[in-house]
């Protein structure tokens, strides 16, 4: 029998996601630790365990697969999924209590409660079609979204009534728009506060937003799916928040200048009362806000202000439990606590993973590489907690703390839980060995220093010969892939230079972890840039390894990758001789607002800008071969971007190719098909290259 390959291994272990333990949740005395995980590395079903720190020891609190639960997950459910990238089946989320006593999670639109102390689970019946519960910090109640109204049931299962319904035909309750969860890392809208008796609720009316379609090609029957979705220049979902009493009383709605500030970037309720972020449609200023509960008055408690954009930084803003505000500037990538800056000028602070009372848990960056895991508690300061180069995240509560490292050596990460600074007990993974190693050697090329990844072939021999070349990047601002971690998208890579290639990753203007100028390089034009910075390292990664063959070089993407793909040869053909282009955005002004205006402005004021950085006018410049592939259930960058340069490419005469992906989204998750996928663009590649063909 031959050996499995890793597009195979890929597909069956969902990217070597499953078995990893994550969504760690520590609990208040540090005693115990929730967290997901499957129970192999083939297995996609994710089970909720609990650790006792104490002993070590793991049980499984809930089966997915042995509760049975039957029925299709909620369309809501899906979206949320889409949005978050999840790719796990069984449980996917959960939260629990203060105390973590009681947890609740929904199983194709079931909730259900779990005893944390004795793992009785409960199915809470009359809530089919439930989303996103979350338990009061008390234990008592329930919320959760149905068909846009946001219900609460108490624990037990009884009085379960609706608190916010909607009172339009397109007006929702309780839930992210498109924009917030796709561009805003905001995948969530209600919000207990600390006594569970009342709640910060979103209402989000889309009456005005522009209706899009999605048609299933493999059901010409079904009806299309109706998407309201805002892009570039065009109206946006009107949000709003509201404070809710559980006792009848009118609900009271928070007061900012919605008309100035129409973007909620984030909310939440502390013991400090109610706290939002909202930020202008331009995206150049950020307003903090504190907000009273009793008649939703609001007090600026931060304001924010960038020429370009203001950076939404995930897990601010926060309070610590002194009601110190924790802030990331954007300018400097500094934390702040309480106005002053804690962390020293040159540490790139990333995002906030916890405030946990008067400590808080972020990630952090010296070099762009490698993230760190870094703690400030008041007479502490600021202290790295992780060692080894790589990628490191945490959770912690009390006295406890939960570490993940992803590093070079290892797909699995290696999850340590350590306890008054003390090792305390390591939660295991499941996750496959894959079938090759990554072996990246990272280099810093160029005047401009731009962090670049090199992928040989484990049988390649220095001198022997030349190898072509293909460019794998992403290269866009929402993340960066030349990172000290082995990873799926590393083994991916590393799979390609297997078959033959010298594999060139490149994190160009834009990227993050380089700091404020760097990452503004691209405001106002995503594309020269970008492209530029592809070439520079490309010619001098040349220079420097003589076994690169530059006559023949490939470049492949998906999203923004997809776009810089077809950007290069459309744009330099003398450098780029094939491309493979997945889900590109080819008119700029058919992206969602919030992301595009961030990055080009306002498209009726710089209409040269968005006709700049857009692909559709460079039709008639291909003269390389180019693969345009694209999920046809994509609702993220639609299909027309596809349909629309390919169009423009067969009126002005230019041969190129089409793969469209049956019932794929943004997120291709059918095994079979990304299995085929990668296959479909080696041998595209090389017959592209004139690269002799060799059994991938």
């Amino acid at each position: 029998m031959s050996a499995e390959s890793l597009p195979r291994q890929l597909s069956r272990t969902r990217h070597f996601g499953s078995g990893a333990p994550g969504s760690f949740a520590v609990s208040a005395d540090g005693g115990t630790v929730l967290f997901l995980r499957s129970r192999a590395g083939d297995d996609p079903v994710a089970l909720l365990w609990a650790l006792n720190v104490a002993t070590g020891e793991e049980r499984v609190l809930v089966d997915a697969a042995a509760l049975a639960v039957e029925g299709e997950l909620p369309e809501a459910e899906k979206i949320r999924r889409e949005r978050a990238r999840i790719r796990s089946a069984g449980i996917t989320a959960f939260n629990t209590d203060a105390e973590t006593r009681l947890a609740v999670f929904a199983l194709a639109g079931q909730l259900w409660t779990v005893e944390v102390a004795t793992g009785v689970a409960k199915r809470v019946a009359g809530t089919d079609g439930a989303v996103d519960p979350r338990i009061d910090p008390t234990g008592r109640r329930i919320a959760y979204v149905r068909d846009g109204s946001v219900r609460v049931v108490e624990s037990d299962g009884t009085n379960d009534r609706a608190i916010a319904e909607p009172d339009g035909p397109v007006v929702r309750y309780g839930v992210a728009e498109h924009v917030a969860s796709e561009s805003m890392h905001r995948y969530r809208g209600h919000w207990w506060a600390p006594d569970g008796e009342r709640l910060l609720i979103t209402r989000v009316d889309e009456s005005a937003v522009d209706v899009w379609y999605i048609s299933d090609p493999a059901e010409p029957a079904a009806p299309p799916r109706e998407f309201r979705y805002p892009a570039a220049g065009k109206t946006n979902a009107d949000v709003g928040l509201w404070v809710y009493t559980l006792d009848g009383s009118a609900p009271v709605e928070v007061d900012w200048d919605r008309a100035g500030f129409e973007y909620l970037a984030e909310a939440g309720w502390d013991a400090h009362g109610p706290i939002a972020a909202v930020q202008s449609r331009d995206q150049q200023t950020v307003l903090v806000l504190a907000v009273d509960p009793a008649d939703g008055s609001t007090t600026v408690l931060h304001t924010e202000r960038d020429d370009a954009w203001v950076d939404l930084i995930p897990g601010t803003p926060a309070r610590t439990a002194s009601g110190d505000l924790v802030w990331i500037g954007t300018l400097d990538r500094r934390l702040y606590i309480g106005g002053e800056p804690v962390t020293p000028e040159g540490l790139y602070v990333r995002a906030v993973s916890a405030v946990d009372g008067d400590t808080v848990l972020f990630n952090a960056s010296t070099a762009p590489v490698a993230v760190h895991l870094w703690t400030w508690r008041p007479g502490e300061g600021a202290r790295r907690r992780s060692v080894e180069p790589g990628l490191h995240r945490g959770a912690v509560g009390g006295d406890t703390l939960v570490h993940t490292a992803y590093t070079p050596e290892s797909v699995a990460a290696r999850v340590r839980v350590t306890r008054e600074d003390r090792p305390a007990a390591e939660i295991k993974s499941f996750v496959e060995e894959p079938v090759l190693t990554a072996k990246p050697e990272l280099l810093v090329l160029g005047e401009r220093k731009l962090n670049t990844a090199l992928f040989l072939p484990s049988w390649y021999v220095p001198g022997e010969a030349t190898l072509p070349v293909l460019m794998d990047p992403y290269g866009g601002s929402a993340a960066q892939k030349v990172m000290a971690v082995q990873n799926f998208s590393t083994l991916v890579s590393q799979w390609f230079a297997e078959q033959g290639f010298a594999v060139v990753v490149v994190d160009g203007a834009g990227t993050p972890g380089r700091g404020h100028a760097f990452a503004r390089e691209t405001y106002l034009d995503k594309s020269t840039p970008v492209l530029e910075d592809q070439v520079a390292a490309l010619l001098e990664l040349g220079r420097l390894r003589p076994e690169l063959d530059l006559s023949k070089v490939g470049i492949r993407g998906w999203s923004f990758g997809g776009y810089l793909a077809a950007l290069a040869v459309l744009r330099r053909p003398d450098v780029f001789h094939a491309a493979v282009s997945g889900a590109p955005v080819t008119d700029m002004r058919m992206y969602d607002s919030h992301w595009q205006e961030r990055h080009l402005g306002d498209p009726e004021g710089k209409p040269e800008v968005y006709d700049h950085s857009s692909l559709i006018a460079d039709a008639e410049r291909l003269s390389r071969p180019l693969l345009l592939v694209h999920g046809l259930a994509d609702d993220n960058v639609f299909p027309v971007h596809t349909m629309r340069l390919s169009a423009a490419l067969l009126a002005a005469g230019r041969h190129h190719e089409v793969l469209p992906l049956m019932r794929a989204t943004h997120m291709p998750t059918d095994g079979a098909a990304a299995e085929g996928l990668l296959y479909h663009q080696v041998r595209f590649l090389k017959r592209s290259l004139g690269v002799e063909e060799q059994p991938v």
